[in-house]
């Protein structure tokens, strides 16, 4: 017990030491708490801030610009789902496209590609800049003089031409602008339809004849024995009948049911311009399959 009593007995010399240690640490404490280190005459160019701050803001704006996905020169007729997301098209305007390819058909400017989908200016003038066609449309050839062709540059007469419907490859390469690709193109349109052409106006549904070409073609060729074809009635048709109609799919006859009740009908086929979504490159071959009562 007097050992461990031992421990806590001090002389005078050591409890004025542990009386100075614990001085020593109170005012310490003191200064820490109550004595302001802090300089209060730092000072700062604001010039090189400034310039700091700016070459901070163009290394984060680079980064930004360099982690956007980078757009280089396409053919927009190859856009496929994932491609027309990146660039900001809806899932609409990607299905219109789609469904105007699966038709055989082209796109050759960037007017029609804005008619085919309906994309907005904006988004057009944003990515129209990258759009890249083949050379033979971006850089034709000079146009050959048709009216001195095999057939003669004279007038014929509706008897003096040749059925459209009942021509041969042969006789169509016998036209300037037409050779064996193009003669056979014809052909094998006249023969996805049961009976043939039912207008002249359907060879601009043909890829690559040009409106000159169409011009001399029709010069020398006709339909004269057209297939025959139900139309309907643009006052009065269902959305099971317009959808029949080539080139009208359910969401256009519903906007040309909605355009007919809000003006009480059509006046003439020529108003389907007016309707919303529509196919106005189509127009002239929506025709042929309806009429006005």
């Amino acid at each position: 017990m007097s050992n461990f009593k031992s421990h806590f007995v001090f002389t005078k010399e050591q409890r004025n030491g542990i009386f100075l240690l614990l001085l020593l640490i109170v005012v310490l404490q003191c200064v820490y708490f109550f004595v302001d280190f802090s300089s209060e005459d730092i000072s700062v160019n604001e010039t090189e801030l400034k310039a700091y701050e700016a070459e901070i803001d163009s290394l984060r704006q680079a980064k930004t610009e360099a982690s956007k996905p980078q757009i280089y020169p396409f053919n927009p007729n190859y856009i496929t789902d994932y491609k027309g997301s990146t660039l900001g098209m809806s899932i609409t305007e990607i299905d219109r496209l789609l469904a105007f390819r699966k038709q055989d058909q082209w796109i050759n400017s960037a007017k029609q590609f804005q008619e085919v989908t309906g994309v907005s200016d904006s988004l057009l003038a944003a990515i129209s800049p990258y759009f890249k066609f083949p050379e033979w449309v971006t850089n034709p050839k000079p146009k050959k003089n048709y009216s001195n062709n095999y057939y003669g540059s004279k007038l014929k007469s509706f008897a003096e031409k040749i059925d459209l419907n009942k021509a041969t490859a042969t006789q169509l390469q016998r036209v300037n602008g037409i050779g064996k690709t193009l003669s056979q193109r014809i052909i094998d349109y006249r023969e996805r339809f049961n009976g043939g052409f039912v207008s002249d106006v359907q060879l601009q549904d043909i890829y690559g004849l040009s409106p000159e070409v169409i011009a001399s073609i029709t010069k020398h060729f006709t339909v004269k024995t057209p297939r025959n074809i139900k139309t309907f009635n643009l006052n009065t048709a269902t959305v099971e009948e317009l959808v029949n109609v080539q080139y009208i799919g359910y969401e256009e006859a519903y906007n040309i049911i909605e355009y007919r009740k809000l003006h009480e009908g059509f006046s003439s086929l020529d108003e389907l311009r007016k309707v919303k979504d529509f196919p106005v490159s189509k127009l002239e071959i929506i025709k042929l399959s309806l009429h006005i009562q």
